[in-house]
C-alpha cells in the first residue's frame, strides 16, 4: 500500500483535501505517480491537478482517459475549468478538443464565455457561479433556496448574496451573516432600509485590468468582489483565493525577470528552452561587460603604473552594483504593489539618491582608511573614497530612475533593469576610480 492509499483509507471523503493529495503525489516516482493518480477520487482530480506544479500536467493527461479528464473538469468551478482547459490545450490540442466535446453544454458555454476575455482582464479570472436574489424576494425564501443549492453542491465558498433588479443589474451585496439576522418574513429591500446600513457593492468591471482588482482586494481587505459588465449587469465574482494566485504569479514573474530568466520557460521541463531564454540575457550581459572592459582599457597605462588600482578596482564596482540593486528592488516592488504613481517619481529618486550619498560617504571613509593603510598611500584612500561616493550616488539615481522610466514607457520595470543597472554602475565605477587616479595620483 503506497502513501496515497494510506491517506485515502485513513480519511473520510469530506476530509480529503486536494493540496494534501498533491503533496503526496509529488513525492512519487513516474511509475508510482501513474498508478496513484488513478486512485484520486474523480471529484478531486481537477483540483489536485491544478494544485500540482505545471510539469506534472503532462503526466496527468498521459495517465487519464478522455472521459476521466472530462469528469475532472466538470467538477471544477468555472474559472478553474478555463484554467484546466488552457493547460490541456497547451499539452495536446487534439485531446483538449475531445475532452471539450464530452462536457455538459452548460460547462461548454461557461468556458467559451470566459475565453472571450483577455488574460489581463478581470473577466478572465472570475467565477460565474454566484448566489443571486432580487430585492423584492422574502428572506426566508432566499435562505431556503440557498440551503437547497448548497446541499446539491451547486454553490461553493459562498460568503455574499448579490441582490439585483429585474434587469439583473447589481444593486446590493449582503454578507451571509447579515442575511441571517434579517427579519425572515420581510423582503430583502425592506430589511436593507430598516437596517440603516449601506450595502452598496464594491465591484469590478469585467474588462478592468486584473492588477487594479488585486489592489482593491489589498486596499479594502476583501474576500470576494462581484464583477459586472459596462451596463452594470452582474456577470460573476472574483474570490480571494484567485487573487492570491495572481499575486504569487506576478511576484514569481518579477523575481525571474529581475534575474533575466523567463518564468514560463523555467517551469517547463525542456532544458534547451530554459537554456535559450537564459542565454539571451547572458549574451546581453556579455556585451555590457565588454563595455565596462573598454573603459578599463582606456586607463591601461594608469593600471600598469600602479598595481594597487587593479586590486581595489573591483570593490568600487561591486559596492555600486549592490547598492543599485537595493534601490532597483525596492522601486520595482513598490511599483508592483501600486505604492508609487507618476507624481511620486521625484520623491522616490530624491530618497534613493540621498541614501546612496549617505552610504557612499560612510563606506568612502571606511575603504579610504583601509586603502591608505594597506598601500601606505593617503591619496589612494582619497581617490577610492571619492569614487565610492560618485558610484553609490549614481547607483541610487539609476536604481530608481530605470524602473520608473520603463513604467512610463509601459514596459515591465523588472525586465532588463538589472542588466542596464549593472552596466551603469560598472562603467561609472571603473571610470570614476581610474579617472580620478589618473588625475590625482599620476
Amino acid at each position: 500500500m503506497n502513501k496515497l492509499e494510506e491517506y485515502l483509507n485513513s480519511h473520510e471523503a469530506s476530509e480529503l483535501h486536494p493540496s494534501d493529495i498533491a503533496k503526496i503525489l509529488k513525492e512519487l516516482n513516474d511509475d508510482e505517480f501513474a498508478e496513484a493518480i488513478k486512485l484520486v477520487p474523480s471529484d478531486l482530480v481537477g483540483d489536485v491537478t491544478l494544485s500540482l506544479p505545471d510539469r506534472y500536467f503532462d503526466d496527468v493527461v498521459e495517465n487519464l482517459s478522455v472521459e476521466e479528464l472530462g469528469v475532472a473538469i466538470s467538477e471544477l468551478e468555472s474559472d478553474d475549468q478555463l484554467e484546466f482547459m488552457q493547460e490541456l490545450e497547451d499539452v495536446d490540442e487534439n485531446i483538449a478538443g475531445k475532452v471539450f466535446e464530452k462536457l455538459h453544454e452548460d460547462d461548454k458555454q461557461e468556458i467559451q464565455k470566459l475565453q472571450t476575455y483577455d488574460e489581463n482582464e478581470a473577466g478572465a479570472h472570475m467565477q460565474l457561479e454566484v448566489f443571486v436574489a432580487t430585492k423584492d424576494e422574502i428572506v426566508n425564501d432566499v435562505i431556503k433556496r440557498f440551503a437547497k443549492l448548497r446541499n446539491e453542491n451547486e454553490l461553493e465558498n459562498i460568503q455574499n448574496l448579490f441582490i439585483t433588479d429585474k434587469e439583473n443589474k447589481l444593486k446590493y451585496t449582503i454578507g451571509l451573516d447579515d442575511l441571517l439576522v434579517f427579519d425572515r418574513d420581510k423582503s430583502l429591500i425592506e430589511n436593507i432600509k430598516a437596517s440603516g446600513k449601506s450595502f452598496e457593492p464594491r465591484k469590478a468591471i469585467d474588462t478592468e485590468d486584473i492588477k487594479d482588482v488585486v489592489h482593491y482586494f489589498e486596499e479594502y481587505d476583501l474576500s470576494v468582489m462581484p464583477v459586472v459588465n459596462k451596463d452594470g449587469v452582474l456577470v460573476g465574482r472574483i474570490t480571494s483565493d484567485d487573487i492570491y494566485d495572481i499575486i504569487n504569479e506576478h511576484a514569481t514573474e518579477q523575481m525571474y525577470n529581475l534575474a533575466g530568466v523567463d518564468d514560463e520557460a523555467e517551469e517547463d521541463e525542456e532544458i534547451l528552452k530554459a537554456g535559450k531564454t537564459r542565454a539571451i540575457w547572458l549574451g546581453i550581459n556579455l556585451f555590457t561587460a565588454i563595455a565596462a572592459s573598454i573603459v578599463i582599457g582606456l586607463f591601461s597605462n594608469t593600471l600598469d603604473s600602479m598595481v594597487a588600482l587593479a586590486i581595489l578596482m573591483p570593490i568600487v564596482a561591486s559596492m555600486g552594483g549592490n547598492a543599485g540593486t537595493q534601490s532597483l528592488t525596492v522601486v520595482v516592488r513598490q511599483l508592483a504593489l501600486g505604492d508609487i504613481d507618476s507624481s511620486d517619481a521625484i520623491r522616490i529618486i530624491k530618497k534613493e539618491v540621498i541614501i546612496g550619498l549617505l552610504n557612499g560617504a560612510l563606506f568612502a571613509i571606511v575603504i579610504g582608511v583601509i586603502a591608505a593603510i594597506w598601500f601606505n598611500m593617503k591619496m589612494l584612500g582619497v581617490v577610492i573614497g571619492l569614487s565610492m561616493i560618485i558610484n553609490l550616488f549614481m547607483a541610487g539615481f539609476f536604481g530608481a530612475t530605470i524602473p520608473l522610466l520603463l513604467k512610463k514607457l509601459n514596459i515591465d520595470p523588472a525586465i532588463g533593469s538589472t542588466v542596464v543597472l549593472t552596466t551603469v554602475t560598472d562603467v561609472v565605477g571603473f571610470f570614476s576610480f581610474l579617472g580620478l587616479a589618473t588625475v590625482i595620483l599620476l
